[in-house]
C-alpha cells in the first residue's frame, strides 16, 4: 500500500525562478561576463550603422551633382566593417552562450539527479516514474533551449532598445514622443497576456508528465495488457490522456502565439506615425533627410526587439513552467537527517527487536498494529501471511525506508532512530521479487554489493547461487554485457544473479522478499541449501508465499491485518492448527 499523490504545490513566482536560474549562471561568471561584453560590443557596432547611413544620405545632397562621393564611400565602407565585425562577434557569442547553457544545464541535471538519490522512498511511492523522468529530460531540455537561444535574444534586444532610444533622442526628441503612445500599449498588452499564458504552459508541462507516466506504466505492463486482451481499453485511455495533453499544448501555443503579431501591429502603427511626423518636420526644415532616414532605421531597431521579445514570450513561459517543476523537485524535503549524536553501527551480530510498533502510510490508516518480534543473531525468521497483511511493510520499517509512528525498532539494543541510516542499511543485504540489473557486465552487476570484491569472490558467490555454469556458457563469460534491465536473460537467471550479489555482501543480515519466486523448484532447493551454508551466524528475514521455502525457519511469524497472530517453528504452528496450518494445507492439499 502506498500513499496517495500529494496535492499540487503553489507555483513559484517568476522572480524567484529567475533568481534561481541566475544563480546557476553565476557559477560560470567569467563566461557570463564574456557573453555580456560581447553582446554590448557587437550591438554597439550594429547601432552605428543607421547613423552612418544618415551621414551617407546627407552627403548625397538634395541637388544634382552635389554628391560628395569620398564621404559616401567612407561612410558606406565603415558600415560594412562595423556590420561584419558585429556579425563575427555574434557568432562567437552564440558559441559561448551555447557552452554556458550546456554547463548550466549539466549542473542543474546533476543537482536534480543527486536530489533524487536523497529523497525518501515515500516520494517514489507517491509519484509516477514517467513524471520524474519528464522533469529530468523534457523540462531541463526546455530550459536549455531557452538559455541557449532566448538569453542571447533578450540581452541583445535590451541593448538594442536602449541604444536606439538614446540615438533617436539625440536626433529628434519631438518624434520620440510617438513611442510615448505605442510603447505603453505594447508593455500593457505583453504583461496582460503573460499572466494569461503562464498558467497554461505550467499546465502543459504537468499534462506531459502525466502522459509520460501513463506510457511508462503501459509499457512495463504490456504482457498483462495482451494477456487480458485489453489493448483497446489501453488505447482508449491513452487517447484520453493524449487528447488532454494536445489540448493543453494547443491552448498554450495559441494564446502564446497571439503576442507577437499583436505587438508587431502596434510597432507598425509607430512606424506610420513616425513617417507622417518626420515628413512634416522635414518640410519645415527641422530635420535633414539623412537624420530622418537614421531615425526611421533606429525606430525599427527600437521596436523590432520589442516585437522579437514578444514572439519568445511563449518560449519563456514554457521555460519558466519547466523550471518551476525542476526547482520544485529540487526543493522536495530530503530524507530526514540522522540525529546529531547518531552512532555508527559496527560489529553487527544481527540482533533485531520490534517493540509495540504501530505504522500507517497515511494518517488515520494504521497498517501495523502493536507488532512485536525478536530476531536473534544467526536465526532465520520467516514472515508469512495473506496479501496485504503488512509483510513488505515490516521490511520497509527494518530498513528505515519509513519510521513507525509508535514503538521502537532496536538493533543491537540501539534504537534505529539513534543509528546512522548508512550504517544501518549497510548491515542488511536485500533480494527482492522485482529484480534490478543495470547496463553493464555480469561481473559488475554481481560486484555491485561490494566494490572491493575480487574476481574469485564474485565467482564463488555465483557458484553458491547456482548461476556460475550458466555464466561460463556465455561467449564472454563474466564479461558478458547485460542489456538495460537485463532483457537479454531470463527472469529466473536475473533473480539468481541478484541472489549472487546478495551472497557477496559482507552484511550480517539478509532480507529475502519472495526472492526465489521466479526460479523452478529444483533450483530453489539448491539456492536455499547454499544460502543456509553461506549465511551461518547471520540473521535472515524471509518473506514467502510458498510455505515450502520456510519450513526450516527458526521462527515463522504469521502476519494478519498488521499483527503477528502466530509465532513459532513449522512443527509448532502445524500442531497449533491455526492460520499457518490453514495456509499450509491450502497449498499442499
Amino acid at each position: 500500500m502506498i500513499p496517495n499523490n500529494p496535492p499540487l504545490q503553489k507555483p513559484k513566482s517568476k522572480k524567484k525562478v529567475l533568481i534561481r536560474l541566475g544563480g546557476y549562471l553565476l557559477q560560470h561568471k567569467w563566461m557570463l561576463i564574456g557573453a555580456l561584453v560581447l553582446t554590448v560590443v557587437g550591438n554597439s557596432l550594429a547601432l552605428l550603422g543607421p547613423m552612418l547611413s544618415g551621414y551617407a544620405i546627407d552627403a548625397i545632397g538634395t541637388q544634382p551633382h552635389q554628391a560628395d562621393f569620398p564621404k559616401i564611400f567612407r561612410y558606406c565602407g565603415l558600415m560594412l566593417i562595423f556590420y561584419f565585425v558585429s556579425s563575427v562577434i555574434s557568432y562567437i557569442l552564440s558559441v559561448l552562450v551555447v557552452k554556458l547553457s550546456q554547463k548550466t544545464v549539466y549542473q542543474m541535471r546533476k543537482d536534480l539527479f543527486e536530489k533524487l538519490l536523497d529523497l525518501p522512498v515515500r516520494f517514489f511511492d507517491s509519484h509516477q516514474t514517467g513524471d520524474i523522468i519528464s522533469r529530468i529530460s523534457y523540462d531541463i531540455d526546455t530550459i536549455n533551449s531557452s538559455l541557449s537561444n532566448d538569453m542571447i535574444q533578450i540581452a541583445a534586444s535590451s541593448i538594442m532598445v536602449l541604444g536606439s532610444f538614446f540615438m533617436m533622442l539625440s536626433i529628434s526628441p519631438v518624434m520620440l514622443l510617438v513611442f510615448a503612445i505605442t510603447v505603453p500599449i505594447s508593455i500593457f498588452f505583453i504583461k496582460y497576456r503573460t499572466k494569461t499564458v503562464r498558467p497554461l504552459f505550467r499546465k502543459r508541462s504537468a499534462k506531459l508528465g502525466e502522459l509520460n507516466g501513463f506510457v511508462e506504466e503501459i509499457i512495463s505492463g504490456q504482457k498483462t495488457t495482451k494477456a487480458y486482451h485489453q489493448e483497446e481499453t489501453m488505447i482508449g485511455r491513452f487517447d484520453e490522456k493524449n487528447n488532454e495533453a494536445v489540448e493543453t499544448y494547443y491552448r498554450a501555443d495559441y494564446y502564446g502565439s497571439t503576442v507577437g503579431p499583436s505587438v508587431n501591429a502596434i510597432n507598425n502603427l509607430s512606424l506610420a506615425l513616425i513617417s507622417v511626423f518626420g515628413a512634416l518636420l522635414y518640410l519645415r526644415g527641422s530635420i535633414s533627410l539623412g537624420n530622418l532616414s537614421s531615425f526611421v532605421l533606429y525606430s525599427r531597431k527600437f521596436s523590432g526587439p520589442i516585437n522579437e521579445m514578444a514572439n519568445i514570450i511563449s518560449e519563456l513561459q514554457s521555460a519558466f513552467a519547466a523550471a518551476e517543476r525542476v526547482f520544485r523537485l529540487i526543493d522536495e524535503e530530503p530524507e530526514a537527517a540522522d540525529a546529531p549524536d547518531a552512532l555508527e553501527l559496527t560489529d553487527v551480530a544481527g540482533d533485531v527487536k520490534m517493540e509495540n510498533i504501530q505504522f500507517g502510510y497515511e494518517e488515520g490508516k494504521t497498517i501495523i498494529h502493536d507488532l512485536n518480534l525478536h530476531a536473534k543473531p544467526g536465526s532465520l525468521v520467516a514472515i508469512v501471511g495473506p496479501t496485504g497483511a503488512g509483510k513488505t511493510t515490516i521490511i520497509n520499517l527494518l530498513m528505515r525506508f519509513y519510521d513507525p509512528q509508535k514503538g521502537h525498532i532496536l538493533m543491537e539494543d540501539h534504537d534505529s532512530r539513534a543509528i546512522t541510516r548508512k550504517s544501518l542499511r549497510a548491515a542488511y543485504t536485500m533480494v527482492l521479487q522485482d529484480t534490478w540489473l543495470f547496463n553493464g557486465t555480469i561481473y559488475e552487476n554481481i560486484a555491485f554489493s561490494r566494490q572491493d570484491a575480487t574476481r574469485e569472490e564474485v565467482i564463488e558467490a555465483a557458484k553458491a547461487a547456482k548461476i556460475h555454469n550458466y555464466i561460463m556458457q556465455l561467449p564472454d563469460g563474466y564479461d558478458t554485457i547485460i542489456s538495460e534491465d537485463g532483457m537479454n536473460i531470463s527472469q529466473g537467471q536475473k533473480q539468481m544473479l541478484t541472489i549472487a550479489r546478495a551472497m557477496l555482501s559482507d552484511a550480517r543480515m539478509l532480507i529475502l522478499d519472495e526472492a526465489t519466486s521466479n526460479v523452478d523448484t529444483r533450483t530453489e532447493m539448491q539456492i536455499q541449501s547454499a544460502m543456509r551454508n553461506l549465511m551461518k551466524d547471520r540473521t535472515c528475514f524471509v518473506i514467502a508465499h510458498r510455505l515450502s521455502t520456510v519450513q526450516n525457519a527458526d521462527t515463522i511469524l504469521v502476519v494478519q491485518h498488521g499483527d503477528i497472530v502466530e509465532q513459532g517453528n513449522h512443527e509448532q504452528l502445524m500442531q497449533y492448527g491455526g492460520v499457518y496450518a490453514g495456509l499450509y494445507r491450502s497449498q499442499f492439499h
